[in-house]
């Protein structure tokens, strides 16, 4: 049985919950939180732990499942988990990864841990199907579309400013674009023409609505490259038109297996939940890290380093028989 902990428990941290307790080969030995250990209420009962208790834990967990955001988070805790566990986060902020990487890789191998970084769909699933598609269709074009859907990073980094209460942020394809690629036509186009960002912000009563709305507008690695539109509203209506936080989107490449043979290969997800299919995913890999780690392997791991057949609680064997 693989032992795992989780730290922190928005909604990605209760979509892992979820998804851990779907699988029959991994124990959640705890949530750990930094907030008021009495102010957590696990959708599923569970024991809930300061996450300076962290250190009672270390040798009785295989892997910790990071749930922090990426805009400020995770950068700045990682790199301590990782000195006494392994590791599995859903870091996406994708310009910044190969630093991340670079940080904690050090830190890995210093201490013989193993951990597995921007793991999710985006990056992540998405990933592997550009590797994958580039690989078969040397000759083509990659576009990657996203939505209609929630951006937990994104909504994150929006609530990380002063002066916000809570906030959501939709990111929406361009319809026009997709139908141009979707003909084969093999546009060039930049991020601002792929996709638009809607944002619904719930502020303070005294803060600066002008101000917070240009400082989303210029977020670097977030908004600035968008048509990005804020829209102010309550707190209660934020909520609703969160919902279930539903996401997706697709991966598609064009190109030519020989000249005047045309491919499209196309990858797609459509989530009711977009933390609770993340979850799952970091739930897999969590897996995956536990099993290479009994093996020896240390170091920083993105989704191009990890063999398939770890991911699976099938043996090799039974891969081969009822999967392949």
């Amino acid at each position: 049985m693989i032992k795992v902990g989780i730290v922190g428990y928005g909604n990605l941290g209760k979509g892992v919950h979820s998804a851990v307790e779907n699988a029959q080969d991994l124990k959640l030995v705890g949530i750990f939180t930094r907030r008021n250990v009495q102010d957590i209420k696990p959708i599923i009962e569970t024991k809930v732990y300061s996450v300076n208790e962290l250190e009672k834990f270390k040798g009785k967990i295989d892997v910790l499942l990071l749930c922090g955001g990426s805009a400020t988070d995770l950068p700045n805790t990682t790199i301590n988990y990782l000195k006494d566990f392994n590791t599995v986060d859903s870091f996406d902020t994708h310009a910044k990864i190969p630093d991340y990487y670079k940080k904690l890789e050090k830190v890995a191998k210093a201490n013989k841990k193993l951990c597995a970084i921007s793991i999710g769909w985006d990056p992540g699933l998405f990933s592997i199907a550009r590797e994958l598609f580039g690989a078969v269709l040397p000759n083509g074009n990659d576009y990657t579309f996203w939505g209609k859907g929630v951006s937990q990073g994104h909504s994150d980094a929006i609530r990380r400013i002063e002066g916000v209460i809570d906030a959501v942020q939709f990111t929406v394809p361009i319809d026009s674009a997709v139908n141009r690629v979707k003909k084969g036509l093999n546009p060039t186009l930049s991020a601002g023409e792929k996709h638009s960002r809607e944002c619904f912000v719930a502020v303070k009563d005294d803060a600066d609505k002008k101000l917070i709305e240009k400082q989303i507008k210029q977020m670097p690695n977030y908004f600035a490259d968008y048509k990005t539109t804020v829209n102010f509203v309550s707190q209660s209506e934020v909520k609703k038109i969160r919902g279930k936080l539903p996401h997706g989107g697709f991966v598609i490449r064009t190109g030519e297996s020989s000249e005047k043979t045309k491919d499209i290969l196309e990858f797609s997800l459509k989530l009711d939940s977009n933390p609770e299919f993340t979850g799952s995913v970091l739930t897999a890999y969590a897996r995956a890290i536990a099993k290479m780690a009994k093996e020896g392997f240390t170091g920083v791991m993105t989704v191009y380093d990890i063999p398939l057949k770890y991911l699976s609680s099938l043996t090799n064997e039974e891969l081969r028989k009822r999967v392949l």
